[in-house]
């Protein structure tokens, strides 16, 4: 129990403090506050479920990193049960009143838990930073290539070791405190099983020793709490608020990459995508204070992982660091990332997927597209001839649209003239109507279709690229013509179900169209199979030759539109053995070709993106890779040709196709 002159100097220093932190906390609101839209707090009582799951038990942090995960938990479970402990400490502390120990079985198993959190922060934080000042994994930082803020390099180092300290000896001041509380009653606590055992090491020192050192205990403990508060905005350690809010408070979007809608035809409209960082959301400026620079996002990048410039950690970092050091949002966003960093982005969501912290650096990187095609008209030079022939033919291949339906010469597949009220829609797509290998796809799809008897039609020259590429490269002007005509059309079709044969056509008509007044229901071309075997309408012949496949999950059908099942159910039933790579499903890596990568070339890096992927399907030992998207069709067929072309490349279609009886 604190003396009155130590009560009263507490309170001053916990006000003094309360009043730096207070500056400090209202910086960073100011600079939220600049972004752009506004909060919807009504999405906080839908999120309460996802929330608890979230932040009460750090599901997303657990999906990567296993052992620093486990680290991670020790310490926040922890800390999360300190709430209270440090509340019962104060309380004891100017009332004498042991909330902890006078409040029956509650403060039993309570104090048995606190024994436990003690333990449990001081040796996950030990390990963590064993881990980091000595291990220095290369995980955890960024190479000397990447724009990194001039104070980031050492300060995320100094962050950390002043947060460390600060927990180590917060936690470990409040456990020696309590041990000499328990040596002073001269009686083990059997809740305290840990601190217990401690006390003994105290049991020859007189009461007053004691005394002093759960005072001394006590300032040094809760006292780290008050000294570190007006450090807490500018340290990683707000995480611990932002996280919470960013999980609570994000938009709501339909997929981690479906795009804010922009209309274009609102002549008001002076600014499109972000020049400068205020031209963010609020929630994008947002993710810099969240970020814990655990540099998981550039872990899994396939642009960094194959020696390009960009980083999307760095660039929540250096956010982060600009405004921690004087600057305002009014600063210009290729101050932060390079151009050539924005343009190696294949916005495959691997970063906003894997962020524990909710933060999605690929919308910066697209918002920072938009400027630069709409505003600056700088973008790279490759992406011009696509953009020509979204304008004139309605595809980036720039086939003449009285083309479009040439890939069925000789096939009974039916227009939407010949067949008006079908059961689906098939969208066909661009590259399955006019690239020659894709093309394969849709006839293999067709073959399928025919054989279940399935009531479906196509839309032949009707049917217009959905404008992915163009969106992803910044060009809104270009997907807002596009999406604009094709929901007319469809409108007018009010198709039941649509089923397409390419992920970024699936994405964008299910889940940006809506933006435009288009709502369907959109399956993958892979669901639809699984659902005509499940129903007993094709069958396979399973005598075939034993084929071993690896499927390459396309990042715009796995990862965006989490649809991983379907195409290795159609395999299995097509009696093909499965083999996965180390990474698949959601986290699997990208071909190289979303994002308008498709359309140009990459940056100069260390390898190409769909060689190392490649060699990662063929470090499996199959004898074909099975895929489900026609970009990806192309860059893994490349990549085998490249290799030597021993490995096929086949779409699930044209594996179901060949096996049907």
């Amino acid at each position: 129990m604190l003396t009155l002159a130590e009560k009263i100097l507490f309170i001053i220093a916990t006000l003094v403090s309360l009043y730096f932190t207070y500056t400090g906390v209202m910086k960073i609101t100011a600079h939220i506050g600049s972004g752009q839209g506004k909060v919807d707090w009504s999405l906080i009582p839908k999120r309460i479920g996802e929330l608890i799951l979230k932040v009460g038990l750090f599901q997303p942090v657990f999906r990567f990193r296993l052992v620093p995960s486990i680290l991670h938990g020790l310490i926040g479970w922890g800390f999360l049960s300190f709430l209270l402990i440090n509340l019962a400490d104060l309380i004891y502390a100017y009332t004498g009143f042991k909330l902890l120990e006078q409040t029956g079985l509650f403060g039993d198993v309570y104090r048995l838990l606190a024994d436990f959190a003690n333990i449990a922060i001081i040796l996950g934080i030990l390990a963590m930073a064993f881990r980091r000042f000595v291990l220095r994994p290369t995980t955890l930082t960024t190479r000397a290539d990447t724009l990194l803020h001039p104070k980031a390099r050492m300060g995320i180092m100094r962050d950390s070791a002043i947060v460390a300290t600060f927990i180590f000896i917060h936690n470990i001041m409040r456990y020696l405190g309590e041990s000499f509380g328990v040596a002073l009653a001269k009686q083990p606590d059997a809740w305290q099983p840990s601190i217990s055992a401690v006390s003994k090491l105290w049991a020859g020192m007189d009461a007053s020793t004691l005394v002093a050192g759960e005072h001394i205990a006590f300032w040094l403990s809760i006292g780290a709490v008050v000294a570190f508060l007006p450090y807490f905005p500018y340290s990683k350690h707000i995480h611990l608020f932002f996280a919470p809010m960013n999980f609570a408070l994000k938009p709501e979007r339909k997929s981690i990459g479906q795009l804010s809608y922009i209309n274009l035809d609102d002549q008001s409209i002076e600014q499109f995508g972000a020049a400068k960082m205020k031209d963010l959301g609020w929630e994008q400026i947002m993710d810099s204070y969240a970020c814990i620079m655990c540099f998981r996002c550039q872990e899994v990048c396939p642009a960094y992982n194959t020696g390009k410039l960009l980083s999307p950690a760095a660039l929540e970092i250096n956010k982060r660091y600009h405004l921690n050091n004087g600057g305002t949002t009014d600063v210009a966003m290729t101050e932060l990332i390079s151009e050539e960093a924005v343009w190696a982005c294949t916005s495959c969501g691997a970063c906003v997927d894997i962020c524990p912290v909710g933060n999605e650096p690929m919308r910066d990187i697209l918002d920072i597209r938009r400027n630069l095609s709409m505003m600056e008209s700088v973008f790279p030079k490759q992406l011009e001839s696509a953009f020509k022939g979204m304008e004139r033919n309605m595809n980036p291949w720039n086939v003449s649209q009285g083309d479009r339906m040439k890939w069925a010469d000789g096939l009974n597949v039916p227009t939407i003239e010949q067949n008006a009220e079908p059961e689906i829609l098939w969208w066909v797509g661009c590259a399955p109507a006019t690239d020659s290998r894709a093309q394969k796809t849709a006839q293999a799809f067709a073959k399928i279709l025919n054989a279940a008897g399935v009531n479906y039609a196509v839309l032949g020259k009707n049917e217009a690229c959905t404008g992915d590429s163009a969106r992803r490269a910044g060009r809104e002007d270009i997907f807002f013509g596009l999406a604009s005509q094709n929901v007319e059309i469809l409108n007018e079709v009010a198709p039941k179900r649509i089923v397409t044969t390419c992920p970024h056509c699936l994405h964008t008509l299910k889940n940006e169209y809506p933006a435009f007044g288009g709502n369907y229901t959109v399956i993958h071309h892979t669901q639809l199979i699984n659902e005509l075997v499940g129903a007993g309408k094709i069958s396979m012949n399973l005598d075939g030759d034993n084929m071993k496949v690896t499927f390459h999950d396309p990042c715009y059908l796995g990862r965006h539109n989490k649809i991983t099942d379907a195409p290795r159910d159609d395999l299995k039933s097509a009696g093909i053995e499965v083999v996965e790579m180390p990474r698949n499903s959601a986290k699997s890596f990208c071909c190289g070709a979303g994002g308008a990568q498709m359309w140009k070339e990459e940056e100069n890096g260390t390898a190409r993106v769909n060689e190392t992927r490649f060699a990662e399907a063929k470090s499996t030992g199959a004898d074909t890779v099975a895929v489900g998207c026609p970009f990806c069709l192309t860059m893994m067929t490349d990549a085998s040709k490249a290799d030597g072309g021993n490995i096929q490349i086949k779409d699930v279609a044209e594996i179901v196709a060949e096996r049907l009886k």
